[in-house]
């Protein structure tokens, strides 16, 4: 088809690239059988690298791996890419097993959550304790029976389902206990009926981080483009690992025609598609439901390939070193690499909490927090309303309360009562 098409993609740009640095026009046509190109069994070529030898294509320009067979058949530019070997596969499927395991229903965020909401209500107690004249009617003589240790020993008892007394007296109190406790109780609800879903999740079943463990189970299929130069690199490998998952392709005859089948089933679940680890990224960052392996294996490099003798193939080279240091290709690289997934039917495994989905039960705890605090804060003004000086009077209770001098008489009931 003509230039200016739907067309677009990496190799799209760069063959755009290379013509306005060198000055020619082309008209581009996608290859009949779809296939890169490979040695049939009666000794002919196929694919992009069959239409170049057979006159019926000046250039192909694809992520085509650059070996040692195409190269004696065709003549191929210096690299645009660099690569290896990996596999993608759901990411239910490549499930990590942690060490941290108990910690996994929650994330990292929202156990940082829960540590902020325990801090807090602890010192909301404490502050309730100090404030209420309920709790602590005269400060000159009574012990203050919360203390900040004693505060946070019971909300701590709160989230074992266990009490501490003593329990708070004042309404205030009592108002702040029975928020941290219904908090404590869903906390606990969401928690365990996450980790329950994680523990008979399916992809506790097989983890999978390598190609060790993708030749060490027989859970999930795996397969690449058939007659493909990764598959060639399995069948001439001399890595025992490597012959066991090109024997596993040949018995299952799992291969598939190409890359994107092999994307689709492995969306579709059950299936890892090896391929060029480049590739491969390109569909992670279009679909969210794939990930790619962190072991990368057999580094190879993609090229252009001309027909043998070809005058473009030298000033080609030259073009492509000239983007490389330009930093045109790696603009390319980044533009067409960006993560922007679609394709999500919102299906999903069980994952960690986050604190978004539980924001309902924080706003509700933050919310009897401050509610707490401010009865406190009115029981104390009540006990004045009398006095014709409220706000002097608020003030000497709270200086009472939190100044030295409650301090020095907790610490002489502390001295009596040890006497």
């Amino acid at each position: 088809m003509s230039k200016g098409s739907e067309l677009e993609g990496y190799c799209i740009d760069l063959i755009s690239e290379l013509s306005k640095k060198l000055g020619f026009n082309y008209k581009l046509h996608l290859v009949k059988d779809n296939r890169y190109g490979a040695l049939d069994s009666s000794g002919n070529w196929n694919g992009m690298i069959g239409e170049i030898i057979r006159g019926e294509a000046d250039l192909a320009v694809a992520p085509l791996t650059l070996t040692a067979v195409r190269e004696q058949y065709v003549d191929m530019t210096t690299p645009f890419m660099q690569t290896g070997i990996g596999f993608i596969l759901r990411k239910d499927l490549a499930f990590q097993e942690s060490t941290f395991s108990l910690l996994s229903p929650f994330s990292t965020d929202m156990w940082v959550g829960i540590l902020i909401a325990f801090l807090l209500t602890g010192l909301c107690i404490f502050l309730v304790g100090r404030i209420s004249p309920t709790e602590w009617a005269e400060p000159d003589a009574d012990e203050h029976s919360f203390t900040l240790l004693h505060s946070f020993w019971y909300i701590t008892g709160a989230l074992t389902l266990q009490g501490a007394g003593p329990h708070p007296k004042a309404l205030s109190g009592r108002l702040v206990s029975a928020i941290w406790w219904l908090f404590a109780v869903m906390l606990l609800a969401c928690y365990f009926g996450n980790f329950n879903a994680m523990l008979h999740s399916n992809s506790k079943h097989v983890s999978i981080k390598s190609f060790e463990d993708l030749a060490n189970q027989d859970v999930i299929d795996y397969g690449t483009v058939e007659a493909g130069s990764t598959m060639q690199f399995f069948k001439n490998s001399n890595n025992a690992v490597y012959r066991r998952i090109s024997q596993h392709m040949e018995r299952k005859k799992s291969y598939v025609s190409s890359m994107e089948e092999g994307v689709r089933r492995a969306q579709e679940g059950n299936f890892a598609f090896i391929g060029e680890a480049v590739s491969l990224d390109l569909a992670a960052a279009r679909y969210c439901k794939l990930t790619r392996s962190q072991e990368v294996i057999a580094m190879r490099a993609y090229s252009i390939a001309a027909p043998l003798g070809s005058p473009l193939v030298k000033n080609l080279t030259v073009a492509i070193l000239q983007l490389s240091e330009s930093g045109e290709l790696t603009y390319l690289r980044d533009k067409w690499w960006a993560s922007s997934c679609m394709g999500d039917d919102g299906d999903h495994t069980s994952e960690a909490l986050q604190p978004n989905d539980l924001r309902g039960l924080f706003l509700l705890l933050g919310l009897g927090l401050s509610v707490g605090l401010l009865l406190a804060l009115l029981e104390l003004v009540s006990r004045a309303h009398n006095q014709k000086s409220c706000c002097s009077l608020l003030t000497a209770e709270l200086s009472r309360r939190f100044g030295s001098g409650g301090e020095s008489a907790e610490q002489d009931c502390s001295e009596k009562s040890k006497a």
